[in-house]
Parts: C-alpha cells; sequence; structure tokens
C-alpha cells in the first residue's frame, strides 16, 4: 500500500523562509506590479517555488535599501572584517 503524505493529504508544513531564484524578475505594466521568482522552503525539508509581488512604491523602497545593505558591505570589506 502506498504510504500518504502530509502534503498529499493536503496538509502543509510551514515556510520557514524564502530564497530568489537565479531568474530576471519581471515588471506587468498593466498591474503596475514587479515580481521576482523565489523558493519557499518549508519546516519538512521541501520547497516550493512562488512569486514576491511587489508595488511601485515597494520596489523604490527595497531599491533603497539594497543600496544601503551594499553600502555596508562595501563599508565592512575596507575595514577588513
Amino acid at each position: 500500500m502506498k504510504q500518504k503524505t502530509p502534503a498529499a493529504e493536503g496538509v502543509w508544513a510551514s515556510v520557514t523562509h524564502a530564497t530568489p531564484l537565479k531568474r530576471d524578475a519581471m515588471y506587468d505594466h498593466r498591474a503596475q506590479q514587479a515580481a521576482i521568482g523565489v523558493e519557499l522552503h518549508h519546516a519538512d525539508g521541501r520547497t516550493t517555488e512562488s512569486v514576491l509581488v511587489f508595488t511601485p512604491g515597494q520596489v523604490e523602497l527595497y531599491a533603497i535599501q539594497f543600496a544601503q545593505l551594499i553600502d555596508k558591505r562595501e563599508q565592512a570589506r575596507q575595514e577588513g572584517q
């Protein structure tokens, strides 16, 4: 007899974190949304793919925050950390 998995029964383990997929970001001008593919990592070790959707305002906010992170990383490199 084939053993049923929790996923087959509709029970999904919680997501522990998400990582971006190595794919280009997309922009849908009609919906005015940007999207980045992500891989969701579940507590039971499985992974599934999904999409992280951003509004234009969120894209601008995260662009600023990523620029700050890049600057901080460069400063740490220069300080030898």
